[in-house]
C-alpha cells in the first residue's frame, strides 16, 4: 500500500486487505493533522495490553528487561486492563481501577506504583512511536485517587523480632527434617549484615574477599540507578551473630566453594519463613524486617550513621538526628527534616550557613580538609543572598 498526500509519501506491506485499507485511512488523516505516518506494526496496537508487550519487548531490546518487582506490576496491569482499548483508557477507568486495587488489599504505595507504571507505558508510546495518546488522564486520575487517600506515602514499619521471637523460628527449623534450605543460617546472616533476601541468595563465593572478610554484593537495590550499585561489606560480628562464621559453617555444609554462597530460591526462603512464623506464632515479622533488625542493632553498637550506611547502602546523612534503636524512627526523623528544609522554596544562603556551621561544630574534625560545593542554578527564592554570606 501506497499513499501520497500533500507532499508526504508512505508504504506499507500487509496480508490482509482490510488491515491495509485501516492503515491508509489512519496514515492520511494523520498527514492531514501534520503528523507522520504510523509504521504498520503501530498501526495494529490496539489495546492497553499491546502497549505492555511493546514496551517489554523495547526494554529487552536495550539490554534493561523489566526485574521481578516491575514485571510483577506489568502482569497485574496487563491482566486487569490489558483488553482495555487505548482510546477508552480515560480518566474515569483508571479512578475505578484504582477503587478495584484498594478493594483487593492493594495499599497506597502499591497503588501509586501501579498508576506511575501506566503513565510510563503510555508515555512511552506516545514518545517512542508517535502514539496519539496523552499521559494527562493518569495525571488527573492520580490526583483524584490521592485526594480519595487511596495514593499517598507508605507508614515505616518499626516490627523487631524479640530473642525470644528469633529462638522459637530457629528451634522450628531446626526441628523440621523436612526442611533442606538452612533457615537458621539464612536469618542469621540476615540480621548480621542487614542484606535483602534476594541479595543473600545471588552472592557468589567469587565475590568473597577471604583475607579482608569483605562481601561484595553486585546490583544492589537503588532507585535510581538499576544496574552498576556494587558494594563491598565487612563480615562481622557487630550485630550479634557472626556474619563470617556463618559464610564458613555454609561452605562446610555445602562441601564446596563455587557457584552462589546461598544457592537457594529466594521465594521458597520466604516462603519457609512465613510458615514459620505461623507454626510459632510470630505476628506481623516480614522478613524484610530482618534488615531493619540488622540496621538497628548496628546503631545499638555504636556505629555513627555514615559506617552504618556504608553496611546497608541507604543514604548517608551529615545532620544532627536524634537516633533510636528504631530503624523507623530514624529514617522518619531524617524525611521531617528534609520536609521541613524544603518549605516550598529555595533557601541557598540558609543551606550554606548550615553546612558552615557543621563544618566549625565539635563534630568536624581538626586535621580533616573543609570543603563545602555548593550545586545550585543560583536562584534562591527565600532567605538572603547567597552572595553576601
Amino acid at each position: 500500500v501506497q499513499i501520497r498526500r500533500k507532499g508526504r509519501y508512505a508504504s506499507e506491506t500487509f496480508l490482509r486487505r482490510d488491515d491495509a485499507h485501516r492503515w491508509a485511512r489512519q496514515a492520511e488523516t494523520r498527514v492531514d493533522q501534520g503528523l507522520a505516518p504510523n509504521k504498520s506494526s503501530v498501526s495494529r496496537l490496539q489495546t492497553f495490553g499491546d502497549l505492555i508487550d511493546l514496551h517489554i519487548i523495547d526494554m529487552c531490546e536495550v539490554g534493561k528487561p523489566p526485574r521481578r518487582s516491575k514485571a510483577a506490576t506489568l502482569t497485574t496491569l496487563k491482566r486487569d486492563l490489558g483488553k482495555e482499548r487505548i482510546g477508552h483508557l480515560d480518566r474515569q477507568k483508571l479512578i475505578d481501577y484504582g477503587k478495584m486495587r484498594a478493594d483487593q488489599g492493594a495499599g497506597p504505595v502499591t497503588l501509586g506504583i501501579d498508576i506511575g507504571v501506566i503513565k510510563m507505558i503510555i508515555t512511552h508510546a506516545a514518545a517512542v512511536y508517535g502514539l496519539d495518546i496523552s499521559p494527562e488522564p493518569v495525571d488527573l486520575a492520580r490526583v483524584a485517587l490521592k485526594r480519595l487517600g487511596l495514593i499517598g506515602k507508605g507508614t515505616g514499619r518499626d516490627r523487631r523480632p524479640s530473642t525470644d521471637e528469633l529462638n522459637r523460628l530457629f528451634r522450628c527449623f531446626d526441628d523440621n527434617e523436612r526442611l533442606t534450605t538452612p533457615m537458621t543460617r539464612i536469618v542469621k546472616f540476615a540480621v548480621a549484615t542487614a542484606m535483602r533476601l534476594d541479595e543473600i541468595c545471588r552472592v557468589e563465593w567469587a565475590d568473597l574477599d577471604v583475607d579482608r572478610r569483605m562481601l561484595l554484593i553486585r546490583d544492589r537495590k537503588d532507585p535510581r540507578n538499576k544496574t552498576g550499585n556494587d558494594q563491598r561489606i565487612p563480615l562481622f560480628a557487630a550485630t550479634g551473630f557472626d556474619a563470617w562464621a556463618l559464610v564458613t559453617a555454609q561452605a562446610k555444609e555445602l562441601g564446596h566453594a563455587k557457584g552462589r554462597i546461598f544457592p537457594y530460591n529466594s521465594r521458597s526462603v520466604g516462603t519457609a519463613f512465613r510458615r514459620a512464623c505461623v507454626e510459632v506464632s510470630v505476628k506481623d515479622l516480614h522478613f524484610h524486617d530482618l534488615r531493619h533488625e540488622g540496621t538497628s542493632r548496628l546503631f545499638e553498637a555504636g556505629f555513627a550513621i555514615e559506617q552504618v550506611s556504608l553496611v546497608t547502602y541507604a543514604d548517608g546523612a551529615g545532620i544532627d538526628v536524634q537516633l533510636t534503636s528504631s530503624y523507623s524512627d530514624i529514617f522518619n526523623g531524617l524525611t521531617s527534616h528534609t520536609n521541613a528544609l524544603a518549605g516550598g522554596g529555595t533557601n541557598i544562603y540558609y543551606g550554606m550557613v548550615k553546612g558552615r556551621d557543621e563544618l566549625r561544630s565539635s563534630r568536624s574534625r581538626d586535621f580533616a580538609a573543609k570543603v563545602i560545593i555548593v550545586m545550585t542554578d543560583g536562584k534562591y527564592t527565600i532567605g538572603s543572598n547567597p552572595k553576601y554570606l
